[in-house]
């Protein structure tokens, strides 16, 4: 655990709440989580969805918040302007990168086709050796089943190497993700 002790978790994650109540609450408990291990927040910045009920619940608990925010979002995901510290950048390249460097390992919670943009972009640079941060899939209620699914089938397909199937790992509770991703 002491590897990622006063570190900062980059959580990926929508700027919609989803359907399900339980994302809301998986959210929240994944805050709960990172401030009872002293683990900082980096996000992308917003205030809405889930992105903004994860950075409520770090601050509500006293927890510390670093969002980026590329120009053109923050008036579109409107920009949360309660945190420890927020960057407005250029644009989603100087946004990820950004993001990247602040965190010493990265989570992502159900969202849409920039959380998955920005989980399979960390993954493919842990496959090619860019960092060697763990990586982790809060799958929610099985929201990312299919994916994990896609994943092993990729593998046995001969497309995804066996041993760069594990660089992503999941749990359906935030506490034990966290577990599993300090523990490597």
């Amino acid at each position: 655990m002491a590897q990622l002790l006063n570190k900062a978790i980059c959580v990926y994650c929508g700027a919609n709440a989803g359907t399900s109540p339980r994302y809301a609450e998986a959210a929240r408990a994944l805050g709960r989580a990172l401030v009872a291990r002293n683990l900082s927040l980096v996000y992308g910045g917003g205030k809405v969805g889930l992105m903004g009920i994860i950075a409520d619940e770090v601050l509500r608990l006293g927890g510390e918040v670093t969002g980026v925010i590329p120009t053109a979002l923050v008036e579109r995901e409107v920009g949360h302007t309660g945190l420890t510290r927020q960057f407005i950048v250029k644009d989603m390249h100087e946004r990820k990168a950004m993001m990247a460097q602040l965190a010493d390992g990265f989570i992502a919670m159900p969202g849409g086709m920039g959380t998955l943009e920005e989980l399979f972009e960390m993954l493919t640079w842990s496959q090619l050796g860019i960092h060697a941060k763990p990586v982790g899939l809060l799958n929610v209620d099985g929201f990312y089943d299919s994916l994990i699914g896609f994943i092993q089938h990729a593998s046995e397909q001969g497309f995804i190497r066996p041993q760069h199937v594990g660089l992503m790992q999941a749990d359906r509770e935030p506490e034990a993700l966290l577990s599993r991703l300090v523990s490597l």
